[in-house]
């Protein structure tokens, strides 16, 4: 089999990156990802001026919105749904709002590059995506005022999942589509699976892992950070108080059926600090979580180096 071939470019936010099996099918396969993230970056950025969503939270940051959404934003704020549900509602949409006051209010790197960030008061509870009232069948949404949207902690996995289905359906070979962590495979399987590894404290490869017919996601406390206050401040919201989830995880890195569910775990570890291995293994997630004091805690089937993941 040939060699696997592989790009990288940034979008959404995040690097994409774009593994075919097939060299026939690796030019369609990044220009169909790339025209798929753009339409994601038009309906769901919370900082493009131009995109639906910014349109849709600058009018509820202030008043009740009842709006038709495209139905790529329908499917967007489905996947958070599902995301919450299967969270208990640990990871929420509705907390757009306490990022903006958590100081994340433009694209990171501009956020990483100013002076630091003074919050204006204390963090707030998140409304609550129970208090979201939608009708998937005429994509009607509606709003209460003050309710910002964030589908920071969903859209990329579900994007993932989506472009790597349908690759695989339109073209020969094999895809896996990594979208900042965010790691969803479909198609044909190469030689000895697919090899991720897995990195910690930075650039380090702490581990690595063979999928073949599994998802992947991480989430890090230690990237997506900035200078606020007299501290640091982090892009994970804890819905129940507004506030970045304590840093006790710097990553954690979950496997899934999708990778819309590994991410919603991964989020919900983090947010849960301490009681997260016990909910993972309750759940039958298999995981690897990596403290910020360097330890290192495996839950369910986390697969030994170089072992398949989901092999039981």
């Amino acid at each position: 089999m040939d060699a696997v071939q592989a790009t990288w470019f940034p979008a959404i936010g995040t690097t994409a990156g774009v593994h075919a099996t097939e060299p026939g099918s690796f030019d369609e396969a990044v220009r169909t990802a790339g025209q798929w993230l753009d339409r994601l970056d038009r309906a769901a950025s919370r900082f493009r001026p131009d995109s639906e969503l910014r349109a849709i939270n600058t009018r509820s940051a202030r008043e009740p919105v009842t709006v038709l959404l495209s139905p790529l934003l329908g499917e967007v704020l489905d996947a958070a749904f599902l995301t919450a549900a299967l969270t208990g509602g640990l990871v929420d949409p509705t907390v757009g709002a306490a990022l903006l006051h958590a100081g994340y209010d433009d694209d990171l790197d501009v956020v990483q590059n100013r002076d630091g960030w003074t919050m204006a008061g204390e963090p707030k509870p998140a409304p609550g995506w129970r208090h979201i009232s939608y009708t998937p069948e005429t994509r009607v949404l509606t709003l209460s005022a003050g309710t910002v949207l964030d589908f920071g902690s969903s859209a990329k996995a579900y994007a993932a999942d989506c472009i790597a289905g349908l690759l695989a359906e339109t073209l020969p070979g094999g895809f896996l589509i990594d979208l900042g962590g965010d790691i969803a495979v479909a198609g044909s399987v190469p030689e000895g699976g697919w090899q991720v590894g897995i990195e910690y404290d930075g650039d380090r490869i702490a581990q690595v892992i063979t999928l073949t017919n599994q998802a992947l996601a991480t989430s890090s406390t230690r990237h997506r950070v900035w200078a606020s206050g007299s501290g640091v401040a982090h892009h994970i919201i804890d819905p129940q108080t507004g506030a970045p989830a304590e840093r006790i995880w710097a990553e954690v890195t979950c496997l899934g059926a999708t990778a819309l569910e590994a991410n919603a775990a991964s989020t919900a570890a983090v947010i849960m600090g301490l009681g997260a291995p016990a909910w993972l293994r309750a759940h039958g997630i298999d995981a690897r979580l990596h403290g910020m004091d360097g330890s290192t805690v495996m839950t369910g089937n986390w697969p030994s180096d170089h072992h398949v993941a989901g092999a039981r």
